[in-house]
């Protein structure tokens, strides 16, 4: 008896499978990929969010280098210590702050070689924000930059006041470098001092262009920024306190 061969499949073998290559939109995103594997610390630390604030005492004046219950924050890049010194110095609301400063230097007649009139009340007006701005710009950015110090103002927020107004004074002269170290604030000591000189000894006038009165200005200087950080440890409290006060409701 014969028997029938077994049936040959007439299917053709499968083909073998060709690599693709890749698609346009996957090659960009592999590139992107490799591109934030280099990019270096200081790169990522720029492209993050800025970690400072949008502040302003008393609602008007820039306070945008102090941070409210801050601990880890990553240190500013020089590019970001420029910004915001740059930011703060060129303030709409400087404008009527130095107009107020010169206001008072004319009424003292502080530094009589100005005169008086609008003329003296002119070059007390340019003085006041020249002197204001070479001084944020030294202690805020160019020596923070070459020292590595961090310009920012960290708020205690926490203790007696007596503990919390000695903490804010002493940041005069202890400051973080960018690697989050306590050191001596040489930002601030000696950036106040150079902007004394540069200020008293080029566009103040010729009567007092002398040592014992640069030595006034940059201790004026010191003076002012202390009462000034003391306010910025207390200011987050006395805002709470007004905007409670102005959102509570009536009561009947």
């Amino acid at each position: 008896m014969a028997t029938t061969p077994p049936a040959l499949s007439s299917q053709p073998a499968p083909p073998e499978q060709v690599a693709q290559p890749p698609q346009q939109g996957q090659a960009d995103q592999d590139d992107k990929n490799k591109d934030k594997k280099h990019k270096t610390t200081e790169e990522k630390v720029e492209t993050a969010t800025p970690a400072t604030s949008n502040d302003r005492l008393f609602f008007a004046l820039p306070n945008f280098l102090t941070l409210e219950n801050a601990n880890q924050v990553p240190p500013l890049t020089t590019k970001q210590k420029f910004a915001v010194v740059t930011r703060s110095s060129f303030d709409y609301i400087q404008v009527p702050w130095y107009a107020f400063l010169a206001g008072i230097s004319q009424a003292q007649n502080s530094e009589p070689g100005y005169g008086q009139g609008a003329e003296g009340y002119g070059k007390r007006f340019g003085a006041a924000a020249a002197d204001g701005t070479i001084e944020n710009y030294f202690t805020s950015a160019i020596l923070p930059s070459v020292l590595h110090q961090d310009p920012r103002f960290y708020q205690l927020g926490k203790g007696s006041f007596w503990h919390r107004t000695f903490y804010a004074m002493s940041r005069i002269v202890v400051t973080r470098s960018d690697s989050g170290n306590d050191q001596f604030n040489a930002s601030e000591v000696f950036g106040s001092a150079i902007a004394a000189g540069i200020s008293n000894y080029s566009y103040h006038p010729h009567a007092d262009k002398t040592l014992s009165n640069t030595a006034s200005v940059w201790g004026s200087q010191i003076g002012y920024d202390a009462v000034t950080i003391v306010l910025k440890e207390f200011w987050p409290d006395i805002r709470r306190k007004l905007t409670h006060k102005h959102n509570a409701p009536d009561t009947p």
